[in-house]
């Protein structure tokens, strides 16, 4: 099996958890926070969708989905055009919000086609390629596909538990 198929399976399985945290989910229980300081179902999705696609499209040599196929405009938030999540505190958390999850699931679908897209297309020696220097040691693409898939089925995780208690405190 080639590095880049794993990498690619490795995405698949954090498209399945984003489906069963938002798949069939009310607009309510997706953008309600366990506590005022908690971070929604919305704000998990959408956060691991936008670090994926501000790092996949730079190591692509991309424009972001977000801007380029008008995500940015269609989520109308009130935060920066940039933004995508890092270092939000509470208030900017719950401004992130959608009218359905077919919102969410769009934009993470865009930007999970475009990563498989472009993972497929690599060679195992692409994956030793510095993508950022501003680290010690510098950061290669295959350390950066890690990173981006580690931190987003953290995300995906986290959105998947907030589900399940909101769930079984509605059924209460």
């Amino acid at each position: 099996m080639k590095a880049t198929d794993v990498i690619a399976d490795g995405f698949g399985r954090i498209r399945e958890v984003v489906y069963e945290a938002v798949d069939g989910v009310p607009a309510e229980l997706l953008n309600a926070r366990v506590d005022p300081a908690a971070n929604s179902i919305t704000w998990l999705v959408w956060h691991l969708t936008r670090i994926q696609d501000d790092h996949i499209a730079a190591a692509a040599g991309l424009e972001q989905a977000w801007q380029a196929d008008g995500w940015a405009d269609r989520f109308d938030l009130p935060l920066p055009a940039a933004s995508t999540g890092y270092g939000h505190s509470a208030r900017q958390a719950g401004t992130v919000r959608v009218d359905s999850g077919d919102l969410l699931l769009g934009y993470f679908d865009a930007v999970h086609e475009r990563t498989l897209a472009f993972v497929r297309g690599l060679a195992a020696a692409d994956l030793d390629r510095v993508v950022d220097e501003r680290w010690d040691p510098p950061v290669t693409l295959g350390v950066r596909l890690v990173s981006v898939l580690a931190d987003d089925l953290q995300h995906a995780g986290q959105a998947a538990f907030v589900r399940g208690v909101l769930e079984r405190g509605a059924d209460a």
